[in-house]
């Protein structure tokens, strides 16, 4: 008798064992469906915020035009009755920027407004470029020392 009641003994703390072992993982189970619930709420509200964004962003982008198979955003001539909205939201930063200086600009100045890296060499060429463009298309004068203004 003495055997069976050590077996039933052990049988006893082991099944304690593993009900205290359930226990554990029952409340680790549901420590893990509570995150995956929540995970699943932020990719909701995060697939919202982006598709927001991206109707947004759609909304505001300027017309592409080909250009010898490429894509380039177009930056009309200015005309008589239009304003800078018709230009793409980049340019309109820069002629905002360019008005809020109330005089000539250095591209340098514009670049640092931006937030752009202004020391190295080229690193303000693709805006010394847009700036070109909107002075050739009729946004900006181009000053003979190299400086931008908004036409008259």
């Amino acid at each position: 008798m003495t055997e069976i009641s050590a077996v039933a003994e052990r049988v006893a703390a082991r099944r304690a064992e593993l009900d205290e072992e359930e226990k554990l993982l029952v409340e680790r189970l549901e420590k893990v469906r509570v995150e995956r619930e929540d995970l699943a709420a932020a990719m909701r509200v995060w697939e919202r915020m982006h598709a927001q964004l991206e109707a947004e962003r759609a909304a505001t982008q300027a017309v592409p035009a080909q250009v010898g198979g490429r894509g380039v955003l177009l930056v009309r001539h200015r005309e008589a009755g239009i304003g800078e909205e018709v230009l793409p939201p980049d340019y309109q930063q820069i002629m905002k920027i360019v008005r809020q200086a109330g005089g000539p600009v250095r591209v340098k100045d514009v670049g640092t407004t931006l937030g752009l890296e202004v020391e190295g060499k080229g690193r303000l060429e693709p805006l010394r470029g847009k700036l070109t463009k909107l002075s050739g298309r009729g946004w900006l004068r181009k000053l003979p020392d190299g400086r931008f203004q908004l036409m008259p």
